[in-house]
């Protein structure tokens, strides 16, 4: 079987029975989906032999990068040793309870309790329960309202795509009454002319205005993204996030942040709150806290609402059969002992982040880009119709595919969010690998701009 032949057989086999995630089947069964074979350090393969940098990290995920052996031998050993027990009748495992110490220790102070789901979905739909379940205690049933953004990514589940504010997923079944969303700060759409300060007191008062529309006694909780990644990396204003932690505050409203993307060290702190300064009352981890080597994500739950729950809420009817898996844990403090051996916080917030943010700036001056942003190991490229306005394309999306086939035909795995070419790199890469990126991004822009003849 030639090479040419293996990769037809592959894609057949996949196109006959898998239904991918995000995907257009139509599209996929035509076309034949890429199969990755296989990765190391920050290259992925496919089963033609193509190379290509991952300046994704997978699904913002791959932190530490692919191939880490001490991940694979914790995994190897914890199987050997208790490849799964459950985590209900009131039993647990070595590995959950070092972790929750563990996550407890690195999150912001208050934030002393822990619940184990499998995604950033499930444990945003667990928020979602624990924040309806804590206002009922209180006496208050009727705060069920959760405030989010748009552009806000929050999860797949139909309660967490809810709570996002992705429209064309709301148009697919997932739009649930109890959730509202504002205007995220998105600078480059909303600022006009003015200045940081006043554009961050202007989005945090859409958020006051919103409470106020609904009713403070009907809003249980507001949610946000310290930076929006599945949103186009939204970068907010200074002092915007520290607004509306106190808009929460003055209306009684639990302030919840997702720090799916931002957690473990991808803004170079270990979670984007710690940058900010901010106190929520439940944040959300996912993505690196295995660095995608497991499925594994976790709740941090602040003392108000686990107090609550551990005084008057008796048994929470809620949990997962993984909840708390002894493999992915082993995996997850693996994984943590990396990042923290190798200084990959430090690296990012001293070296590579202001570097990634010095080679991308030049790309600032072309035709076809709007603005660049970046903060720590996330970016985007802003391609727009006219810089002037600017004046976005019509219809949106089609010229971000267009520049992401190029890229990645040019061996560069950058994600298209509308038409934002969008980088989210491993910790672990290097002047070369961020000069390597910025190049075949730039290739991958004039050939999208000699493709429009601009």
């Amino acid at each position: 079987m030639t090479l040419s032949d293996q990769t037809t057989h592959w894609q057949e086999m996949d196109a006959r029975h898998h239904l991918a995630p995000f995907t257009d089947y139509a599209s996929i069964r035509k076309n034949g989906a890429r199969v990755i074979t296989h990765a190391d350090g920050h290259y992925i393969t496919d089963i033609d032999g193509h190379q290509i940098l991952d300046a994704m990290a997978g699904l913002w995920c791959v932190n530490v990068g692919y191939g880490r052996q001490k991940l694979v031998d914790a995994a190897s050993q914890q199987m050997a040793k208790l490849p799964y027990y459950n985590n209900f009748f009131k039993t647990t495992n070595q590995p959950i309870a070092e972790l929750s110490e563990r996550l407890v220790a690195l999150t912001p102070d208050g934030l002393n309790n822990v619940f184990y789901a499998n995604s950033g979905s499930e444990a945003n739909d667990t928020i979602i329960r624990m924040v309806r379940h804590f206002w009922a205690l209180q006496g208050q049933p009727e705060k069920r309202v959760i405030i989010g953004r748009e552009y806000g990514y929050h999860g797949s589940t139909i309660l967490s795509a809810s709570m996002g504010g992705m429209k064309a997923m709301h148009a697919q079944a997932a739009q649930e009454p109890g959730f509202v969303h504002i205007k995220p700060p998105y600078g480059m759409l909303y600022q006009g002319n003015l200045s940081e300060d006043d554009f961050a007191t202007e989005a945090a008062g859409w958020l006051e205005e919103k409470i106020i529309e609904m009713g403070a006694d009907k809003v249980a909780a507001f949610i946000a993204e310290p930076i929006q990644g599945a949103g186009g990396v939204i970068i907010p204003p200074a002092g915007y996030l520290n607004k509306v932690e106190e808009i929460c505050r003055a209306h009684d409203i639990l302030f919840i942040v997702d720090e799916v993307i931002t957690g473990f060290g991808r803004t170079g702190y270990w979670f984007a709150s710690d940058y900010y300064g901010l106190s929520p009352d439940m944040m959300t981890l996912a993505k690196g806290l295995t660095s995608g080597y497991m499925p594994m994500s976790a709740v941090m739950v602040g003392s108000r609402v686990a107090d609550s729950l551990i005084a008057d809420g008796g048994e929470f009817y809620h949990g997962f059969t993984y909840s708390g898996h002894p493999v992915a844990a082993a995996v997850a403090l693996a994984n943590l002992s990396i990042i923290e051996d190798e200084n990959l916080v430090e690296k990012i917030r001293n070296d590579t982040g202001p570097y990634l943010a010095k080679a991308l700036a030049p790309l600032g001056e072309h035709p076809l880009v709007g603005e660049v942003r970046s903060f720590g190991m996330l970016a985007a490229i802003e391609l727009v119709q006219d810089k002037a306005g600017p004046v976005l394309f019509d219809p949106v999306g089609d010229v971000g595919e267009m520049c992401r086939d190029h890229a990645i035909a040019g061996g560069l795995m950058m994600r298209a969010v509308r038409d934002g070419m969008i980088m989210s790199p491993p910790l672990t890469f290097e002047h070369e690998d961020i000069d390597k990126a910025v190049s075949i991004a730039k290739i991958s822009l004039d050939k999208t701009a000699a493709g429009l003849k601009i």
